[in-house]
């Protein structure tokens, strides 16, 4: 997979993709991240600007439409194939795991990152793009949400986990918290590994792990509970 992601801070994106799971994944070549300096593409040669007051008054300035889409336009020339361009933004539908899985299914991304007021409505217009809030709640700019979804796209790719079972297992891939998990030793300060988990049966090993996923779900997370519940499949519960 290819992630173009468009910003006006690149220099933003410099050490967290290059630590852990997002470093190996760019070194065995299963994911590429490049990213593009919207600034570099604005018509003012002078200061380069890429933000102007809107229009009817308020706070705040408002980026332009020109070095934006200038820069998207040189991004999707070197584009093969199909891609799919997603705004970040807190106007856009939330993210969560299935829109994680659906977007690693894609050959390539293409993310811009917003800042100050937000986008001149045009870009939105001219672009068509999808767009992705990670919470409702505002950041200084779109550049931590398009890690976000970088992070948990990638570790979805076959190979990026080493073992590909690993994020089946996470919270949210079957719409459940996870279980709890343990590792040696087996007993610390009295705190002891539930037994079960020592006892070799993998098939109750199994069971155990479902139905503490589920109280964990419900206690937890009731909201999650509720969606999980009302499937079909699952109703059983």
């Amino acid at each position: 997979m290819r992630i173009d992601v468009l910003t006006l801070f690149p220099e933003m994106f410099e050490s967290p993709m290059s630590y852990s799971i997002l470093k190996r994944a760019q070194e065995n070549g299963i994911a590429e991240i490049v990213l593009s300096n919207i600034r570099e593409y604005s018509e003012d040669q002078k200061y380069h600007k890429v933000d102007d007051k809107p229009y009817g008054g308020g706070p705040g300035m408002v980026m332009m439409c020109q070095p934006v889409l200038s820069c998207f336009d040189n991004v999707k020339k070197q584009a093969n194939g199909k891609w799919r361009t997603i705004m970040l933004t807190p106007q856009g539908k939330p993210f969560d795991q299935d829109k994680a899985v659906e977007l690693s299914k894609e050959d390539r991304l293409i993310l811009i990152a917003g800042r100050y007021e937000g986008f001149d409505e045009r870009i939105r217009t001219a672009l068509n793009a999808e767009e992705i809030s990670i919470g409702d709640y505002c950041l200084s700019g779109g550049e931590l949400a398009a890690m976000v979804v970088i992070d948990a796209v990638v570790r979805l790719l076959p190979g990026a986990l080493g073992d590909d079972t690993s994020s089946e297992e996470e919270s949210f891939s079957d719409g459940l918290l996870e279980y709890p998990q343990y590792t040696r030793p087996e007993d610390f300060r009295g705190l002891k590994v539930p037994p079960i988990l020592l006892s070799g049966d993998h098939a109750k090993i199994a069971a155990w792990r479902m139905e503490q996923a589920i109280e964990r779900t419900k206690r937890k997370r009731p909201d999650l509970w509720e969606k999980y519940s009302l499937r079909p499949e699952n109703n059983q519960h």
